[in-house]
């Protein structure tokens, strides 16, 4: 496992897992990244999740999931 510094490094982690085949929560989410040891704040979390480029928002505001776009191959 890599260690992540970053709330988008911890995201990519989780990407290469193949925890994003199925759609996840933000609190789905914060929750996995919780059991790994990471606790990047709210406002952290949402800004990488809104820039990722491998993931894709899917639902209304307020209950927004998020699942891969492609999935993960080591280059």
């Amino acid at each position: 496992m890599d260690i992540a510094k970053t709330a988008p490094d911890a995201l990519r982690n989780l990407w290469k897992a193949n925890l994003f085949l199925k759609p996840m929560t933000v609190k789905e989410i914060q929750t996995e990244l919780e059991t790994r040891g990471y606790n990047f704040n709210g406002k952290n979390l949402m800004m990488a999740l809104k820039s990722s480029k491998f993931l894709t928002r899917k639902g209304k505001a307020g209950s927004y999931s998020y699942v891969q776009k492609h999935p993960f191959v080591e280059s």
